[in-house]
């Protein structure tokens, strides 16, 4: 998933009180934050939490874990101890609670962090152009590869994180501007079409939709590739022109300042964000599931966060807390969720995007949370016993 993200903010997290703070140093090297071991006793709001809901989307990841243990990453949260909590999960149901405080071992990162919300678009859309449906998602380019090593030894602009490859090594591959210009017309890449053009883009933010097809199917698209491109929200971009107040950056604000600009204005705009994303399709056969995310699993409402992957484990188990409420709560937020997913605009140590659900309803709740947030991992300390 890509994320909402509306405007970068440099908001602290909420403040600790330092019950903690004679607790070992954790920190990992090539990790950019330290981090302190804690207790669950130091959690607020960890014992009102709903932990089955959390080792239900846990058990998600368990699906794909028992098969392959995820890469551990930069945070030094092992994905092999990780994938052996699995065969545990049967019997944890009747106290998932005690399933976590006895597996895990909290460990808070000391870092300003920050919360956005995605959701998964639902929209109509047909296999075949029309005079209606003219804007397309496209499918992976079979040239596409992500560049392993330094761009600029592989003469690409430093920053590019994909690229095309070519009989004489790699180049960089068309952004989003050369896209929306044709350049990848005549190639047959079309996956599917939409009826406008703003439905489409933010398909491309959100990195998933669901579909209902002219032909009665249901379908989804899942990421399948980017042209590597830097990510620019849209939201800086008007904020920088004069178009928006911060403060209104919304992504309801940001749908109607599209919807109403001139054709040329909206293109404009959109080409500013010079990272293009490609899809796969498939048929919707699980309605009550969510979008299949990065870790290869369905994701769950409320309980999938998304992560920089360069530096947390696919599966870990992450406590966040804010001292601002979700949209439509009153109390301040507390919750046990899984780093399941990833978005390019989702970077650093503390900073999370929150799957909220598909459709409208959960399109409008998600592009209202933007917030401060303290990330606690839940790290395994005892896979086997």
């Amino acid at each position: 998933m890509l994320g909402l993200v509306l405007m970068p903010s440099g908001s602290p997290s909420p403040s600790h009180d330092g019950t903690a703070a004679h607790a070992a140093d954790l920190s990992h090297a090539g990790f950019p934050a330290r981090q302190t071991a804690i207790d669950f006793d130091d959690l607020e709001g960890w014992a009102e939490d709903d932990h089955a809901a959390a080792l239900r989307a846990f058990a998600r990841s368990c699906e794909h874990m028992r098969v392959r243990a995820p890469r551990t990453r930069a945070s030094g949260v092992d994905g092999s101890a990780l994938a052996a909590l699995c065969p545990l999960i049967d019997g944890a149901a009747d106290d998932p609670r005690a399933f976590f405080e006895a597996r895990f071992q909290p460990v808070r990162i000391e870092a300003s962090g920050r919360l956005t919300g995605y959701f998964e678009p639902q929209v109509e859309a047909s296999f075949e152009r029309t005079g209606r449906f003219r804007y397309p998602l496209h499918a992976r380019p079979p040239d596409l590869v992500e560049l392993a090593g330094d761009p600029g030894a592989l003469g690409i602009e430093d920053g590019v994180t994909w690229g095309r490859a070519t009989g004489t090594g790699f180049e960089a591959f068309p952004d989003r501007a050369a896209i929306m210009a044709g350049a990848l017309d005549g190639e047959g890449l079309e996956l599917v079409w939409l009826d406008n053009p703003v439905d489409a883009f933010f398909i491309h933010i959100q990195g998933s939709a669901r579909l209902a097809m002219t032909d009665g199917t249901v379908q989804r698209v899942n990421f399948a590739g980017k042209s590597g491109h830097a990510y620019t929200p849209i939201g800086r971009t008007l904020v920088e022109q004069g178009e928006m107040a911060l403060q209104d950056v919304t992504m309801d604000n940001l749908r109607a300042w599209l919807f109403d600009a001139a054709p040329h204005e909206r293109d404009a705009v959109f080409a500013s964000n010079r990272s293009y994303i490609f899809f796969a399709l498939t048929e919707d056969t699980q309605r009550n599931a969510g979008p299949v995310a990065a870790a290869n699993v369905p994701l769950t409402a409320g309980r999938s966060l998304a992560v920089d992957r360069h530096l947390h484990t696919f599966g870990t188990p992450v406590f966040i807390a804010s001292p601002d409420p979700l949209p439509g709560s009153n109390e301040p937020l507390r919750r046990l969720v899984i780093a399941q997913d990833t978005g390019s605009a989702i970077v650093g140590p503390a900073r999370g995007d929150l799957f909220i659900g598909s459709g409208a309803g959960a399109g409008s709740l998600a592009g209202k949370i933007n917030q401060p947030v303290t990330f606690t991992l839940l790290v395994p300390t005892n896979p086997g016993g």
